[in-house]
């Protein structure tokens, strides 16, 4: 038989479109690894918790195609050379990733690898196009979304892979038990209240692309920044986990696209945003900590502070907002225009550092995508490429008046002043930490700062920095 090809799967949870996978099953035998890494410990608890419901459901997808999953525990430049001698595979394989921490272990596994006869091999897998295949004239990366997506929306984007056939290698190697991993410790007693909210595996990222397109995208451009109706596509959770790939997702828009359905173009220009934000990311790896522009830097913001924590509780006294927080909690998502408004009022209104706001959605959100995170906040705070205007403090009243008319989302959410609140508002009293020491009959809270007074506040601040 020949040598197996190991495949370190990482954070792509598919056999569908799947590059690295489906080169090693053309080549020979298949043997599937996932690691408990320093990139999944460096997730936050939500992710952490979510990525290993993802593990599970992918392990019973090789199981049934035959090629048993194989969890391991470690480096990926210590454990997959190891395990490739002890197999006797002559490759590992593995789709790449453009963050920093997804580099650098890369590039470690290179290291580790050479001069061993093992050979490394790498593929594009998880965005539209590789990052420096898209420039501008000058040969820069575009640092404002409108040319960028003028220069890829009539580009060819590749086909999606189907899920390909597997062999087994003679011998399996040792797996971990996935229990031991704990995945889910930190989310503590929110996990059963989030897992209510979850849509696990490629197969339901697959169905719910179906029914978004089937259902909801002809309404797309108005629905979706509606907060009272489900009217977006609710991939972000699936796509942040390699269930479902961009170019799937893709072609489905392009599709609906040439059918002439509304709605199409609109979402292609949402994923082509996701893509923006990666491709940025690749270009200034540390956009998760430092301020794109750098005149920003002495900008006097506040760093964690008491407004912050009752920001984060969902105790501002601005019912929009902590509606949006509540939401986070319950579902593990945030509707993306509820995103913008608590970024704002965090930032500006509260005059609190994005870094502060940053750290605690990638700690709470199951969908958290490095990329796309840290540029929506450092798009609304300011000091971001392609950023908000300084003068654009997000009005949480309007916001309300706008997005949410009749106070559905506000209610579904807030359970104070409801004499029969739902269960959704309920459940975030259920959700968040016991030591925060919140229950559905506290008197809800009185605004921390007035909306003027927040506003005239925010814009002396920020009077000099929109440069």
């Amino acid at each position: 038989m020949t040598d197996p090809i190991l495949v370190w799967m990482r954070r792509d949870l598919r056999l569908r479109d799947n590059p690295a996978l489906s080169a090693a099953a053309e080549a020979g035998p298949v043997i599937p690894v996932i690691l408990r890494d320093d990139e999944t410990r460096g997730l936050g608890a939500a992710m952490r918790w979510r990525f290993g419901l993802g593990v599970e459901a992918l392990a019973e997808s090789f199981d049934e195609a035959g090629a048993p999953l194989v969890l391991r525990s470690g480096a990926p430049s210590d454990i997959l050379p190891a395990l490739a001698r002890e197999t006797g595979a002559r490759a590992i394989y593995w789709n790449r990733r453009h963050d920093a921490p997804g580099r650098a272990a890369e590039a470690a596994l290179r290291q580790a690898l050479d001069g061993t006869g093992i050979e490394g091999r790498d593929f594009a897998a998880n965005l539209l196009f590789e990052p420096g295949s898209v420039r501008t004239g000058g040969g820069t990366v575009y640092k404002v979304f409108t040319p960028f997506w003028r220069a890829i929306r009539t580009r060819d984007v590749a086909a999606p892979l189907p899920a390909p056939r597997l062999a087994a290698p003679s011998a399996r190697p040792d797996s971990e038990n996935f229990a031991d991993w704990a995945l889910g410790a930190a989310m503590n007693r929110g996990a059963a209240i989030v897992a209510q909210h979850v849509n696990v595996g490629e197969d339901a990222a697959s169905s719910r692309l179906a029914a978004f397109t089937g259902q909801r995208l002809d309404a797309y451009a108005e629905a979706r920044d509606r907060l009272d109706t489900n009217g977006t596509s609710n991939l972000s959770e699936n796509l942040a986990h390699g269930e479902i790939t961009a170019r799937a997702i893709w072609h489905a828009g392009r599709r609906a696209q040439e059918e002439g359905r509304p709605g199409a173009e609109t979402f292609l220009k949402e994923l082509a945003w996701r893509e923006f934000a990666w491709h940025l990311m690749a270009d200034f790896p540390r956009m998760e900590t430092r301020n794109w522009r750098e005149q920003w830097n002495d900008f006097p913001w506040r760093q964690d502070n008491a407004d912050a924590q009752a920001w984060r509780q969902g105790r501002t006294g601005e019912p929009i907002i902590d509606a949006a927080m509540r939401e986070m909690y319950v579902t593990g998502r945030m509707h993306n225009r509820a995103r913008m408004i608590v970024a704002s009022h965090l930032t500006k209104h509260l005059l609190t550092d994005w870094r502060v706001g940053l750290r605690w959605f990638a700690e709470c959100l199951i969908d958290h995508d490095p990329a796309s995170n840290a540029l929506g906040w450092q798009w609304v705070a300011g000091p971001g490429p392609d950023a908000t205007p300084y003068f654009r403090v997000f009005n949480p009243e309007t916001q309300a008046k706008k997005f949410d008319p009749e106070g559905a989302y506000r209610d579904r959410w807030i359970a104070e002043g409801q004499a029969q609140p739902p269960q959704t508002a309920l459940s975030y009293f259920d959700a968040v930490p016991r030591s925060w020491n919140l229950a559905p009959d506290d008197p809800y809270p009185q605004r921390i700062v007035g909306l003027k007074e927040g506003r005239a506040r925010a814009l002396e601040a920020y009077h000099g920095h929109d440069g």
